[in-house]
């Protein structure tokens, strides 16, 4: 599942759906139908794994040394032959297609129709919040009107409203950009610090946060894109804080921006089932279940009503939440027969994604797919998920989900009582805590725990469990293990066996 394909051009013949190829075919008939190009996009198209060897033999008169070429024209027509496509579908895409034909015809000095042109792309740019492109097409125009006379100088005022529109779309992509960088860098201090774990810590992010936020555009009338990027700041500020309850009111916030534009819902329906799908999982993380299965339906019209429109990267994103989201409303609602019946229609979706998807989201799966059917005492299956994940050569992991993995390994192997494999796993798990910088305290009592129960007789364990549940009772219940739990709920496995002490002995 993880030999992905690294040749960029075969990677792109086989993403292609039929319409695709069935236009690139049409767009080629009008060149050369019989071009060497066209035999190897054939070629390409037919084969199952990439190799070079194997395209030189199927292409008759073509050397070695002139493959790279004729694969690089090979992608350059595809990327053609699919802008003609998608050019109906992105507005971006449309947009800058028609400031193409403007600098087209002004470069055959055809300036007023270049001005038409763009005067009614601005408009569209306008419509579609698309700031940047709006920008450049005022400066287009600025050009034009200082370097040739035009019939802009007899309208009053004419001049004087374009530059003003120019100050006032330099400062929207100015301050765009600023909120754009502060939604970035915020997140970025969660992926590289965690959450805050002291005093200390919670005074330097909310320096940080003060220091980076674009305090003087705040009180102007923020654009789409701009609310949309303080809203997510706000939301990963509160995350890292371990404020859940905060984090959902911001996501919150940044799903109704989308419904008080709904236009902006069809227009970048991805963003917007990324807002929804982070307020589900702080409803999950402060386990308000009720929220999550009305925000979840809501989720799920919306993925049907949009999917025909969707990209083949938004139906990705679009996939991989829904199947994220409704896992998560499994464990929520403990229905863990219905979660292992969803696993083999994920596993497809999965495979079908291949090289798209980036290997950390596929090993999330798995580690659900494996907390699945630890919940329903299938130990041995959870632990073919688990060590999918544990011998995977790759540095992707996020280091909680690596913790989390090893951790319920060595949970599965002492239910299954394998306590001489054990003893060979666990310095390797304590090898890799003591290098963590952001391991959870609970994770980190537990391997000693353990470690502690493989030193004693199995007559003894229950005891020894109910001893361990209530001295970490405390630390249980803090807001950071609270985080924990919903991943790996160490707690409610120790007072599985500890209600073995308590119950009459024959």
């Amino acid at each position: 599942m993880f030999n992905l394909q690294k040749d960029h051009l075969f990677s792109l013949v086989k993403s292609l759906n039929k319409a695709e190829k069935r236009n690139f075919r049409l767009y080629v008939n009008r060149l050369q139908a019989d071009a060497k190009f066209v035999q190897l996009f054939d070629v390409l198209d037919k084969m199952q794994a990439y190799d070079d060897q194997q395209v030189l033999q199927q292409l008759e008169g073509v050397e070695k040394k002139h493959l790279p070429n004729l694969k690089r024209h090979l992608y350059r027509q595809l990327l053609t032959s699919l802008r003609l496509i998608y050019i109906q579908k992105d507005v971006e895409i449309s947009i800058h297609e028609q400031i193409d034909f403007a600098r087209i015809l002004y470069g055959k000095g055809m300036y007023m129709q270049a001005l038409k042109i763009l005067e009614s792309t601005k408009r569209k740019a306008l419509d579609h919040h698309q700031d940047i492109l709006h920008l450049e097409i005022i400066e287009f125009q600025k050009m034009i009107e200082a370097r040739h006379i035009t019939r802009s100088r007899r309208i009053e005022n004419k001049m004087e409203a374009l530059l003003d529109e120019a100050r006032q779309r330099s400062r929207i992509a100015h301050s765009s950009n600023l909120f754009s960088n502060f939604n970035i860098q915020v997140h970025g201090w969660y992926i590289q610090f965690g959450h805050i774990k002291s005093e200390a810590e919670l005074h330097a992010v909310n320096q940080f946060f003060q220091e980076q936020m674009p305090q003087e555009f705040l009180n102007s009338q923020l654009t789409f894109f701009e609310k949309a990027n303080l809203y997510q700041a706000y939301m990963w500020y509160h995350y890292i804080l371990l404020d859940f309850e905060g984090a959902a009111r911001h996501a919150n916030r940044w799903i109704e921006l989308f419904q008080e534009n709904e236009q902006m819902c069809e227009k970048d329906p991805t963003l917007y089932m990324r807002a929804m799908y982070y307020l589900m999982v702080q409803y999950y993380l402060t386990q308000r279940t009720e929220d999550f299965s009305r925000q979840l339906k809501a989720f799920e019209t919306f993925y049907r009503h949009i999917l025909p429109q969707l990209n083949d990267n938004g139906k990705l994103t679009a996939t991989i939440y829904l199947n994220l989201s409704q896992l998560n409303h499994i464990f929520l609602t403990q229905d863990y027969e219905r979660g292992v019946s969803l696993i083999p229609g994920i596993k497809k979706e999965l495979m079908a994604m291949g090289a798209n998807t980036d290997v950390h989201r596929i090993l999330l799966f798995y580690f659900k797919f494996a907390y699945l059917y630890f919940c329903r005492r299938e130990y041995e299956k959870a632990l073919d998920y688990l060590n999918e994940i544990i011998h995977l050569k790759a540095n992707s992991l996020r280091d909680d989900l690596l913790h989390n993995t090893r951790m319920l390994h060595l949970i599965c192997h002492y239910e299954l009582g394998n306590y001489r494999l054990l003893d060979y796993l666990i310095p390797a798990v304590q090898r890799l805590f003591d290098k963590a910088t952001d391991l959870s305290p609970l994770l980190l009592k537990t391997l000693a725990f353990i470690k502690e129960l493989m030193a004693k007789p199995p007559a003894e364990h229950p005891a020894h469990f109910r001893s361990f549940l209530h001295a970490i009772a405390e630390k249980a219940s803090s807001p950071y293990e609270r985080k924990t739990n919903n991943y790996l709920d160490v707690s409610k496995w120790l007072l599985s066996h500890a209600r073995a002490a308590d119950m009459p002995q024959p």
